[in-house]
This record gives C-alpha cells, sequence and structure tokens, in this order.
C-alpha cells in the first residue's frame, strides 16, 4: 500500500523558505534607511535654500526702500520669524510684504516640530560658533550629523 501525500509543507521547506525571506528583509531595510537619509537631505537642502532666498529678498527689499530695514542690521532680517510673519511696505500703507509663508522645520532634528536653527549674523565671525544677535545674514541646522557624502550638516 501506497500513502499519497497529504497537503502541507516539510521542515526542509519552510527552513528554505525562512531563510529566503530573512535575506530579503535583511538586504531591504539598509536600502530603506539610505532612502528616508535622502529624503531628509533633500529636505534639509531645500528648507536651507528657502530661508537663505527669502534673507536676500529681504535685503534686496530693505536696500532698495521698500521696507524699513534697521541702519544696524545692514539691511538684513531680525530673525527668521519676520520673513514668516511679513514686513509693512513704506510705499503702502497696511500692507505687508511676506518672504517666507512659515519658517520651515529642521528635518535633521529629533522631534521633526523644531524650527530653531542656527543662525550668523553679517557681524560675526564666519568661525564663531554662536549668533551675536544684530542680524540674520546665514543659517545652518543644529544636527552635528554627518550627510551621506561625508560632509556635516552644519557645514551646508
Amino acid at each position: 500500500m501506497i500513502r499519497k501525500r497529504t497537503g502541507g509543507f516539510s521542515l526542509v521547506e519552510l527552513i528554505v523558505t525562512v531563510a529566503l525571506v530573512s535575506i530579503l528583509v535583511g538586504l531591504a531595510l539598509p536600502l530603506a534607511r539610505n532612502t528616508i537619509q535622502r529624503e531628509k537631505e533633500k529636505e534639509l537642502r531645500q528648507a536651507l535654500r528657502d530661508m537663505r532666498a527669502a534673507i536676500d529678498r529681504y535685503k534686496t527689499a530693505a536696500d532698495q526702500g521698500q521696507i524699513m530695514a534697521d541702519a544696524m542690521a545692514n539691511g538684513y532680517p531680525p530673525d527668521l520669524e519676520t520673513l514668516a510673519s511679513g514686513v509693512d511696505l513704506l510705499s503702502a500703507v497696511g500692507k505687508k510684504i511676506y518672504f517666507l509663508r512659515a519658517v520651515p522645520i529642521d528635518p535633521m532634528s529629533e522631534c521633526r516640530c523644531n524650527t530653531e536653527w542656527d543662525l550668523r549674523s553679517d557681524q560675526d565671525d564666519p568661525t564663531a560658533g554662536s549668533w551675536g544677535g544684530q542680524d540674520v545674514f546665514d543659517v545652518h541646522t543644529k544636527s552635528n550629523g554627518t550627510a551621506m557624502d561625508g560632509t556635516k550638516y552644519k557645514d551646508w
């Protein structure tokens, strides 16, 4: 009498299947981490680009006499919030000019809700690690991390 095999998998088949799935998961996780890291770096570059362009537009508006700017600040904004909250136009009473919709969130911060950035004044020493508080000439992330290309995020 020959016995026919009833449904199911043998132990060897199950072990091979689990091993293959483990290998695939092991390969997919680093790829997913790199993709997430690349996305955060892309967001950081865009946020820095947007804020620096807004600072430049503010400086241009101040130099052209469209807005009232502090003479001690050399035409640069006093803080990032000013770029988002708007500045009164000198030519039109009650009208404001906005340079940013909102201060961007630092994608490299731990909580993903942090709008605090390292700032640099045009009067600060370029190698100084702290902001003098006179105006906002440049902006950087507060993250001490290293990018995928080996550079420090603070140097971007």
